[in-house]
Order: structure tokens, then C-alpha cells, then sequence
């Protein structure tokens, strides 16, 4: 286990210090197998400036978990509207978390605005066409296997899940 990892989950990395430390470890069971490498991809505070190298990071990292291309650029482009959101509509800066789950990868988007309208709560019909905006939720809804929306007065979350290889995808 390196250092970094020990210190993330607040645990010291021992050390034997001397020659009958270093012996007492040799005898002494050995450790339970090493935990699974951590399950989150990326995790980054952005900005106005950030989207783009976001969205390259985001692919990426998905990338060499074998998603069908169409399906990774369409959770991309998913991805890339929810920021855009939240740059225009909640304050200009959010935090993008990005993991593995077994069968399927998750990004969520938080934010500290006020709070998504009412009416963009569930699946949003499709906009007009000469509509400017809202089309970023009604993306996702379609370029997603789940969308999950936590929101309010002090901020919101969105989740995003795209089903990998063998999953089920969502039920429309």
C-alpha cells in the first residue's frame, strides 16, 4: 500500500524500524489482500476555464474501460452540458466526481446555486426549436442510462450512470 493511499483513508503505513521489527513482520500472518484500486477516476473543483480539459479528462479515463465509442462520446457530451450549467446557471465553479461502479460508470456534478426550476425536475420534453437553452437536462436524460438530481436552495447534484458492457441499461 503506498503512503498516499494509507494517508487518504487516515491510517498510518508501517514501518518497521529496526532488525527485530523487520523479524517479528516476517513471522507474523500475512496482511489481508491488498484492497481494490480506488474506484474514483477523477475528482476536480472547475470553473469556466475547466470544461473542456473536463471533458477530455472524463474520456480519458473512460476510455480503457472498453465503452462503445458512440455510447462514451454521447456520456460525454452528457457530462459537458451539465457543467455548462453549471457555469451559466450556479455561480460559475462546481465539483465533478468520476467512478467506477461494478457494471457501470457514474459522474456527479455538484454545485452551490440556488437550486434547479421546478420544471426541469423530471424528464424534460423535448424544447422548441427556436428555444434558446434547455436542452443540457434534456440531453442527459437521453445520452444516460440514469439521471439522479438532488437539489435546492444551497446547491444541487447531479448524478449521471452510463451502463457498461453487460449491464442493464436503464428502463425508459
Amino acid at each position: 500500500m503506498d503512503e498516499s493511499y494509507g494517508s487518504r483513508l487516515g491510517q498510518e503505513t508501517l514501518r518497521p524500524t529496526s532488525a527485530r521489527k523487520r523479524s517479528e513482520a516476517a513471522q507474523s500472518p500475512a496482511p489481508p489482500s491488498v484492497p481494490p484500486p480506488d474506484p474514483v477516476l477523477l475528482d476536480q473543483s472547475f470553473g469556466h476555464d475547466d470544461i473542456a480539459l473536463l471533458r477530455r479528462a472524463v474520456r480519458e479515463r473512460l476510455d480503457p474501460v472498453g465503452v462503445d465509442s458512440d455510447r462514451l462520446h454521447g456520456f460525454v457530451l452528457a457530462v459537458n452540458e451539465v457543467l455548462t450549467n453549471v457555469v451559466l446557471h450556479a455561480g460559475g465553479h462546481g465539483r465533478i466526481v468520476v467512478w467506477m461502479t461494478a457494471g457501470s460508470a457514474w459522474c456527479t456534478v455538484t454545485d452551490s446555486g440556488p437550486g434547479i426550476p421546478e420544471r426541469y425536475h423530471r424528464p424534460p420534453e423535448v424544447p422548441g426549436g427556436f428555444e434558446v437553452g434547455g436542452r443540457g437536462i434534456w440531453l442527459a436524460y437521453h445520452l444516460c442510462d440514469e439521471v439522479t438530481m438532488a437539489t435546492g436552495p444551497i446547491g444541487t447534484t447531479i448524478g449521471l450512470r452510463l451502463a457498461l458492457e453487460g449491464s442493464p441499461p436503464r428502463e425508459m
